[in-house]
């Protein structure tokens, strides 16, 4: 009996057995239902994967995918958690939205099933469950957490910048997104959400990739994303020391190694809520952001994108302890533009509010070189420029803390200004800086004609000098004219 068997399995077509295994294995996924509506042959003899979700979904969605379910009114309150959970599924379905005729049905009840998990977690009427948590945020996950075009990040001079800025790039699935970045916003902000569960799925590695949405080109988002992370980082106090790390090492990134952020002024936005909250006496920690992070950001080209919300920054230390002005002037003067007058223009600016919260003391020691490239400035051929710089002198606190020092700022400035009245091409400069001359004579007379005598005898000793090198060449000339 044994040998007739064998010799049957030896008969057998190659054709036949595949086909037997084909059969068995169909029969064991009929085990399930689910899996009976979706079959998936099965390879025998090797051991069973873990599902990994795909990185991208089907470009059409099945029906059963997207279907319409109830709201959350239709149900007793004991089956809420379970239909939350399936509108969760719903949500985690992607679709292309550069075509809007594309499976526009089922975007549409995605949609508007966004909107009701919106208006669910926003009213409070359930409080959602540990297992729901994670599967919202998972779903949240799958829809935001995504990677950006690299044709974004190539232009790096700063007049293609501007021009970006002035035709910002529109996501057209920012319909969608922009109602699962309010769900987020909704979730952390809930006085239900329990920061020690939540910290399970707003760890570490969620924060790194939300900090990474700040590179998107659509300011919508960023926007979205800004506020998100100050209130994770209000909520969630653990996680606070890590998303100032992070932040510093998108700026050290920024500035010594990419020169391009999208996010730069949202960044720092938020850092200005961040300093303006910090404790006195300030620690070490945050003077050394200040001087190795803050001022360096005034290197880039793009610097007029973020200025503002880097000035702030900057001035919300000297509020905080004037005696970082000093730091903070010095670091300027390392970072001057020599070229580009528009980012002098807002450097003299910022200096302005520097100067406005300095005491006597922090000005003394850096008032020689910083009057020095005041002077400088106020003799720039750029209009711009010299009327920044002689507008800074006609501060009321500048002026105070001049006059208390004007033996050793005026002769330094004397020069510039006199210059301006005689020759500056400018009508304007021309005007300013005889203002300032006036004040400063009314300030000290006595002084203000020490300094004009000083400069009328360097005027002489230099005309002198050019007299003597006009003799010298014509000596020369007339030499090499015998000569010949």
């Amino acid at each position: 009996m044994h040998s007739l068997y064998i010799r049957n399995i030896h008969e057998m077509t190659k054709a036949e057995m595949f086909h037997k295994i084909i059969k068995v294995g169909h029969r064991k996924v009929a085990k399930s239902d689910d899996d009976f509506a979706h079959p998936t042959p099965v390879q025998p003899n090797l051991p069973q994967q873990p599902q990994i979700p795909a990185a991208a979904p089907p470009e059409r969605p099945p029906l059963s995918a997207i279907e319409n379910l109830p709201t959350f009114r239709d149900v007793v309150a004991v089956d809420r958690h379970d239909l939350f959970s399936q509108k969760v599924k719903i949500c985690c379905v992607q679709f292309d939205f550069s075509d809007t005729l594309k499976s526009a049905e089922e975007k549409e009840i995605k949609r508007l099933t966004l909107i009701e998990l919106v208006e669910f977690i926003q009213s409070g009427s359930g409080k959602i469950t540990e297992a729901n948590q994670g599967e919202l945020i998972n779903m949240i996950s799958t829809n935001i957490f995504r990677c950006f075009l690299p044709a974004s990040h190539e232009t790096t001079d700063s007049v293609n910048a501007e021009a970006e800025d002035e035709n910002p790039f529109f996501d057209p699935s920012w319909p969608h997104l922009n109602l699962v970045y309010e769900l987020l916003l909704q979730y952390v902000i809930s006085p239900d959400t329990d920061t020690k569960t939540a910290k399970r799925y707003i760890d570490h590695l969620f924060v790194m990739k939300l900090l990474d949405l700040f590179d998107s080109e659509d300011p919508r988002e960023r926007e979205c994303v800004k506020t998100i992370l100050h209130r994770i980082y209000g909520k969630f106090m653990v996680l606070r020391p890590f998303i100032r790390k992070m932040i510093n090492n998108i700026f050290y990134s920024f500035v010594y190694e990419t020169g391009r952020q999208n996010g730069m002024a949202e960044l720092l936005e938020i850092l200005g809520s961040i300093i303006n909250g910090f404790a006195l006496p300030m620690k070490k920690e945050h003077k050394v952001f200040l001087s190795r992070v803050l001022i360096p950001l005034h290197k880039p080209k793009a610097l007029g994108m973020y200025h503002g919300q880097l000035s702030y920054c900057i001035t919300q230390f000297v509020e905080k302890d004037c005696g970082l002005a000093d730091t903070i002037v010095m670091g300027l003067l390392k970072c001057w533009p020599v070229i580009n007058s528009q980012k002098e223009v807002l450097f003299l600016g910022e200096l302005e509010e520097v100067l406005d919260g300095t005491n006597t003391v922090e000005f003394q020691r850096c008032m020689v070189p910083l009057f020095r490239q005041i002077a400088r400035s106020i003799n720039s051929s750029h209009y711009q420029v010299a009327e920044r710089a002689l507008f800074l002198l006609n501060n009321d606190h500048i002026v105070e803390l001049i006059s208390q020092n004007r033996s050793v700022i005026l002769p330094i400035l004397f020069d510039a200004l006199q210059k301006n009245t005689q020759s500056h091409w400018n009508q304007v400069v021309h005007g300013l800086s005889l203002n300032v001359q006036i004040t400063f004579m009314e300030m000290d007379g006595d002084l203000f004609e020490e300094c004009r005598k000083q400069y009328k005898e360097r005027e002489g000793k230099c005309k002198e000098l050019e007299e003597q090198r006009e003799l010298t060449w014509q000596r020369l000339e007339a030499a090499a004219a015998s000569a010949v």
